[in-house]
């Protein structure tokens, strides 16, 4: 068996010197089919460093522990005094639901694909290719708010310091996004060193957390009437205590903020050393390194949610917690300050700023991990979105649009931001119930089929308390989708084929033409009785002039899914009814025809003629069924992807119809 290999662009190899500079420094590292990247989120190469579990925690961890800056005071003001009690329902979903349903993706999808990957295989063709661009639009929700939002919450930490300079105020749209532009800025730079960072961020964070609640539970406790009064406004407001607790079930989903990270903790699995006996099939190193930082950062999280919950609803005075208000966004802030001074206060800003803005580089480093796994391998994207530079460019551009829109109020991203965060969980949820049915695992399908339902219900709750959520999705599908569909057709005339295997047969049947041209007679897979052969054989030799002693050797494509886009092709040699034939599967007949002939070309030194008989039926129509179908007007489609293959006429294949 020989393999001719197309390759990956290489950013080493030696460009036109008409190539502007502008130019090559943005393509610098242009990724590889398989989705490799620069920044945290990729997956690594051979020689990359690998982590511990614990330092890799801290990466996704500068996305889910950032919530603390603003996810009490997005409780409070969304469930007012039983904000403890919904805390506690979103802690239970999060340790009884959300963690269980990931340590599962973890183990199901090691190379960081996540639980889209999952769907993917278990919906194939192109109802599975939609969906997947619906849930990277829910996906690029997510990932794009949090960076707006992340750094929108950060503007609102360093204006309402008291010691920040009087001409800041007013400022939050330019200072977030002089923010996005900064990230952006590291980025285009190259993302470098990103756990090393993350784990100081996230341990300072976290350790100024730990002070700033035990100061606010000491002062609980040693101030009871707060507690009273917290207590009397629960009794007032809804009379019967299970009746608070069951407004608090209803009430939770606004909560939802509290559930970000998992989707990044499964996407950075591959940063995480594994054991030395680990394989690429079944590196159960990584996947226990996984779900223990899936767990312990649930763990973690669960416990500030619920004491920091607790202690601002007692400690701060309602108002404090609406627009305007000094506890709006940032309400730890407001206890750092109020009870260890304007100095400690400070300190706590600075972190609560710095891990907020680097949360934005963990959503960054998500997006630079889903938009090339996917859309070039499907050619729903141009070539250049597999390297790092231009789609940072993109994405800081669309954050920028986003903070505009939004004037950078974080209460007011908070809808979008849910629902991006609550369909991928979703999604996951009913990932794992369809994998365990498959698997016939009826006790954990039950589990799951429930934390599915769960999730159902959260989601939509969301959404119909939060339209916006769903309308700034629906934006992003929107988007994702035509702009995807565009690219696909104008890619349709490209090579689809990585990889090019003839197996031995198929060479030695183009053994017997070494002394001439090498002919090739395209036939549909669907007629293979032998008078169909023969019918094909008399056509060709009557209309292409073949010569009389001609041993047939003719070409089939069977499509399997016409779907998918970069594919291996694999020809073999088999022998039908005495007839030679080199049969291949591929997505698209004319591409992988043309695929097939450049590869016979280079393997062989001959020059491969192929002929065709004229397709019957509209031409439009024709062309339609080649878009959906990869098949159609076979002849002029196939003669056009080698001209876009192989500008040089006389290397070029030749293509008769007749």
């Amino acid at each position: 068996m020989t393999t001719l290999s197309r390759p990956p662009a290489d950013p080493s190899a030696p460009r036109s010197r008409t190539t502007s500079r502008l130019k090559n420094w943005l393509l610098f590292g242009l990724q590889d089919s398989k989705g490799t990247h620069q920044g945290p989120g990729g997956v690594p190469t051979i020689h990359e460093k690998k982590h511990s579990w614990w330092q890799v925690m801290c990466l996704t961890g500068v996305d889910y522990f950032s919530t603390l800056g603003y996810q009490p005071a997005i409780a409070a003001l969304a469930a007012g005094v039983i904000s403890p009690l919904a805390t506690l329902v979103l802690v239970a979903i999060t340790l009884l639901g959300a963690l269980p349903v990931y340590r599962r993706v973890a183990g199901e999808s090691h190379r960081g694909e996540g639980s889209i990957a999952m769907l993917e295989r278990l919906m194939p063709r192109w109802g599975g290719k939609l969906f997947v661009l619906v849930l990277l639009g829910f996906a690029a929700t997510d990932f794009m708010i949090t960076m707006t939002l992340s750094a929108a919450d950060a503007t609102a930490h360093l204006i309402q310091n008291p010691i920040a300079p009087s001409w800041l105020q007013g400022q939050n749209v330019l200072i977030t996004l002089f923010l996005l532009a900064m990230l952006g800025a590291v980025f285009l730079r190259g993302f470098k060193e990103a756990i090393g960072v993350a784990v100081v961020l996230v341990a300072v964070y976290l350790g100024l957390n730990l002070v700033v609640l035990s100061v606010s539970v000491f002062e609980v406790f040693t101030h009871p009437v707060a507690v009273d009064n917290w207590w009397q406004a629960i009794s007032t407001s809804y009379g019967n205590p299970l009746l608070a607790v069951g407004f608090a079930l209803l009430v939770f989903p606004k909560l939802a903020l509290g559930l970000s990270g998992f989707e990044t903790g499964v996407a950075v699995m591959p940063q995480i050393r594994g054991h030395a006996s680990d394989t690429v099939e079944n590196p159960a190193g990584r996947i226990q390194g996984t779900r223990k930082l899936l767990t312990t950062a649930a763990v973690i999280m669960s416990g500030f949610l619920i004491v920091s919950s607790f202690t601002t609803v007692v400690l701060i005075p309602g108002q404090e917690f609406q627009p305007g208000g000094d506890a709006n966004g940032r309400a730890l802030a407001f206890l750092a300050h109020e009870y260890l001074g304007v100095g400690f206060g400070t300190v706590y800003d600075i972190s609560t700023i710095a891990i907020l803005w680097f949360a934005g580089a963990s959503a960054m480093a998500g997006l630079l991990n889903l938009v090339p796994r996917y859309l070039p391998r499907y050619g729903m994207a141009p070539g250049w979105a597999r390297a790092v530079r231009p789609l940072v460019l993109v994405f800081t551009l669309v954050g920028f649009l986003i903070t505009w829109l939004f004037d950078a109020d974080v209460d007011a991203q908070g809808g979008a931001y849910a629902t991006g965060v609550l369909v991928l969980m979703t999604s996951a949820a009913v990932a794992v119930t369809l994998s365990a049915r498959r698997q016939r695992q009826r006790v954990r399908t039950v589990g799951f089929g429930a934390i599915a339902v769960v999730f159902v219900y959260t989601t939509v709750a969301n959404i119909i308390e939060r339209p916006e959520g769903i309308r700034i999705a629906s934006v992003f599908i929107l988007g994702i989708v035509v702009i995807s569909l565009l690219s696909r057709v104008r890619r349709s005339f490209e090579l689809h084929a990585t990889q090019v295997h003839l197996d031995r047969e198929a060479l030695e049947f183009m053994s017997d033409e070494l002394d001439g041209p090498l002919r090739i007679i395209a036939h549909e897979p669907l007629r293979i009785s032998a008078e169909a052969y023969r019918q094909k054989l008399e056509s060709a030799t009557e209309v292409s002039h073949l010569p009389l002693d001609y041993r047939a050797l003719f070409l089939e494509v069977v499509v399997d899914d016409s779907s998918d886009f970069e594919t291996e092709l694999s020809v073999r040699g088999i022998t039908r009814h005495g007839y030679r034939i080199l049969e291949v599967h591929g997505p698209v007949v004319p591409n992988t025809i043309a695929s097939v002939l450049l590869h016979i070309r280079d393997v062989t030194g001959l020059m491969p003629h192929i002929y065709f008989r004229w397709t019957e039926g509209n031409p439009v129509t024709n062309l339609l069924r080649f878009l959906a179908f990869g098949e159609g007007e076979i002849a002029p489609v196939t003669r056009e992807v080698l001209r876009e293959a192989e500008p040089d006429v006389t290397r070029r294949p030749w293509v008769h119809v007749g």
